[in-house]
């Protein structure tokens, strides 16, 4: 068989099965734009380079569909225009990917101000595809500000547009009943759908 009919029929079949791929450049240095599509209404947000790691698990999630189809299912009030709505897989097996190493805003130089998109976790360096988003300013999620020793949570990014869709969901109804510990009573009832999240060209 001829080498170079060969070798095109090769390079077909890797274009066949290869996963379609973003028509944005995927430079880690750059900021990146992702749409949230939910029932609610549209969120923009943009990651940070100074949280390379966190920010590439995130766009990794939103390349492979992974938020397609998940929720935004808890709304945390804490009053006067305070408090953070977080969504994502729900740790769904189908879903999630290996856990990433905790990036601390005592490194990045991030805050959790108004806006601020960061990793639900438990333990450091046990996130995985669950994100929240700031409602005010809750510096206290910061490194080291509850408490010298305290790790804080990792932010990424950052709401560029379409805040009144956060509030609008942190207002949501909530179960009085569903949610362990202190996020009792914090569960959406019904979940805000995220019908999907696609990266978005850069703003001209």
């Amino acid at each position: 068989m001829n080498r170079r009919f060969l070798l095109f029929c090769l390079l077909c079949f890797a274009a066949a099965v290869s996963p379609p791929r973003p028509a944005f450049a995927r430079d880690p240095a750059a900021a990146v734009r992702v749409a949230i599509e939910t029932t609610a209404g549209t969120i923009l947000v943009e990651t940070d380079p100074r949280a390379p790691v966190t920010a590439a698990n995130f766009l990794r999630y939103v390349d492979e569909r992974r938020f397609d189809g998940t929720d935004f299912y808890r709304g945390m009030d804490l009053g006067s225009g305070y408090g953070l709505v977080q969504g994502g897989t729900a740790n769904a097996r189908s879903r999630i990917l290996p856990p990433i190493p905790h990036e601390p805003t005592s490194q990045t130089g991030l805050s959790h101000t108004d806006g601020a998109v960061s990793m639900a976790r438990l333990d450091p360096g046990t996130a995985t595809g669950d994100f929240f988003i700031i409602v005010g300013d809750l510096t206290t999620l910061d490194a080291g500000r509850a408490a010298p020793d305290d790790p804080g949570f990792a932010v990424f990014g950052h709401v560029v547009q379409g805040m009144e869709v956060v509030r609008q969901i942190l207002a949501a109804p909530k179960s009085p009943t569903e949610g362990e510990g202190v996020m009792r009573g914090q569960m959406l009832e019904p979940h805000i759908r995220i019908i999907s999240m696609r990266r978005v060209a850069p703003a001209s």
